[in-house]
């Protein structure tokens, strides 16, 4: 009987912990996106200068200037579906939305069809950069073009065959976007797939 009793206390609180777990999974599902939006902080620079001039035996004197300088996004090379060259610097003079993904990506996948919705409403005013991550094995311009065209999307795509812009930008982990505004200073990222509203955040961040 006392094993009977321990048993159903087990299974009670099995059941309890499972019910905390789900209310934690939709709570983390229903926030993940705004927090995965990060800021791109300032670069700052620390300018320390000591005054020589100081009369022997005093404390010289220190004082450091602190100046913060947006963050440049750097240039890369990629390729159209032409292989004809394509660098980022050629889209400068408007805010430019950068999304590395690959087709074996599910997460890209999910977040595509917002990506397309959005360029459609606003792709006159922002461009749009959909790099694919093309190694030649896993992913080749072949089975990119082939599942973009399947789907029907029409934002602009670029294949990354060289790995310029993934190690440019450090990227290693899809999908990976970026906001750059149109003096061409990243204004915000974010990792993993990312809604609608989130990107249009992003977007305001990069027209500010």
């Amino acid at each position: 009987m006392k094993n009977k009793k321990s048993l159903v206390l087990i299974l009670l609180a099995f059941v309890v912990f499972l019910g905390g777990g789900y209310g934690l999974y939709q709570f983390l599902g229903e926030n993940i996106s705004s927090q995965q939006l990060i800021p791109e902080e300032n670069q700052t620079s620390q300018v320390e200068s000591q005054d020589e001039t100081a009369p022997s035996g005093s404390s010289s004197s220190t004082s450091s200037d602190a100046s913060s300088e947006p963050v440049q996004a750097p240039d890369f090379t990629v390729y159209d579906a032409e292989g004809n060259e394509v660098r980022l610097s050629d889209f400068i003079g408007k805010p430019v939305v950068l999304n590395f993904w690959a087709s074996w990506c599910g997460p890209c996948k999910s977040e595509m069809q917002d990506f397309n919705e959005v360029h459609r409403e606003m792709g006159d005013d922002i461009h749009f950069l959909m790099v694919n991550s093309t190694d030649g094995s896993r992913e080749t311009v072949e089975t990119a073009s082939a599942f973009i065209a399947e789907a029907g999307y029409t934002f602009p795509v670029f294949y990354d065959t060289q790995s310029d812009a993934a190690m440019t930008y450090g990227v290693y982990a899809l999908p990976t976007t970026y906001f750059i505004n149109a003096e061409g200073h990243v204004k915000a990222r974010a990792s993993g797939a990312i809604d609608k509203d989130t990107l249009k955040q992003g977007i305001q961040m990069a027209q500010s």
